[in-house]
């Protein structure tokens, strides 16, 4: 049976920093490229860091960029975001996704709320 299941989320204020684990289970962890995505209140769902293959380098989306990091552990089967310096704007749903070559798998969400 295949999980994700994202932990971490919960209310912080601007400044502030939250790590959000994934942790998954029910198929290959390292054959899989980790991504980070959220949503917002009446928006898309958006990419917030990730990577095109299980080794490669992470792309961040703009608002990421230098506040954000991706990092996995393959022993641990779990995948990482740790976000500083948050911001109002971070506030969504954040969510874990796993790409294959066939098949892609997504948890189901974890709330980050900033407020002051």
């Amino acid at each position: 049976q295949v999980q994700l299941v994202e932990s971490g989320g919960g209310s912080v204020q601007p400044g502030g920093s939250l790590r959000l684990s994934c942790a998954v289970s029910g198929f290959r962890f390292s054959s899989y490229a980790m991504s980070w995505y959220r949503q917002a209140p009446g928006e898309e769902r958006e990419l917030v860091a990730g990577t095109s293959s299980p080794g490669g380098s992470t792309n961040y989306a703009d608002s990421a960029k230098g506040r954000f990091t991706l990092s996995r552990d393959n022993a641990k089967n779990t995948v990482y975001l740790q976000m500083n310096s948050l911001r109002s704007e971070d506030t969504a749903v954040y969510y874990c996704h796993a790409r294959g070559r066939d098949t892609q798998y997504w948890g189901q969400g974890t709330q980050v709320t900033v407020s002051s």
